[in-house]
């Protein structure tokens, strides 16, 4: 299968490692000016624009969308349905490239299609619904914000809480590296949607990790 990738040359090494080296791969900046003859030959396409605009062009091939701190349904909402099969997945980096693809629908009808593309790609996939924040991303974001309030309120040091709090136990990654890798920013916006949508206390962005964010700051390791 050709892949198309929108503005994903930060996922490049996972989408590779994830689909393997059967398929063939056209990374796109989101301002390619032959953006659109490039989709033209794509088998499936995947935009991870914070404002994902493909379906305004009303392409038929299955299109995936970045869905971690947007739903489909906010994507769409008062927009023309798309013409192809939609589905939300998650482009956060280190959470792509993982045994199963997590994946939303926007019409129930599409299912059948997920299943025959997801065999096509070579990878088993878990259905997850419509919400923001997905399965993984809303678990991961929530450890890393109770590790940033931990730290703020001095429970213990960023190295104690780095060397014993391990929610990423296979990369050998503490929450604040886990943290550097997905990248602050995006730990914020996934944190940020996931509270205005359900106004949970514990997605309640910490004041450390909202200021670093702001500031485009690492956590110094």
């Amino acid at each position: 299968m050709h892949l198309f990738i929108v503005d994903g040359h930060y996922l490049e090494a996972e989408f590779r490692r994830k689909f393997g080296p059967a398929h063939s791969y056209d990374f796109c900046p989101g301002t390619a000016p032959d953006l659109l003859t490039r989709l033209g030959a794509a088998d499936v396409a995947f935009d991870l624009r914070p404002w994902p605009e493909l379906h305004y062009e009303q392409p038929r091939q299955p299109l995936f969308y970045h869905t971690s701190s947007r739903t489909l349904a906010e994507i769409f909402r008062g927009e023309e349905p798309p013409f192809g099969p939609v589905f939300g997945f998650c482009a956060l980096p280190t959470l792509l490239d993982r045994p199963v693809l997590e994946a939303s629908l926007y019409r129930p009808e599409d299912s059948p299609e997920l299943v025959r593309l997801c065999a096509a790609l070579g990878t088993d996939y878990c259905l997850v619904q419509d919400r923001v924040g997905l399965l993984t991303p809303r678990v991961v974001c929530a450890a890393i914000n109770e590790a940033c309030h931990a730290l703020q309120e001095s429970a213990a040091s960023l190295a104690d809480i780095e060397r014993t709090v391990r929610p990423a136990a296979s990369s050998g990654l503490g929450p604040f590296g886990w943290a550097n890798a997905l990248g602050i920013e995006r730990v914020y916006e996934v944190l940020e949607a996931l509270y205005q949508d359900t106004h949970d206390a514990r997605y309640r962005v910490a004041p450390l990790l909202k200021s670093m964010a702001l500031r485009n700051q690492s956590f110094a390791l």
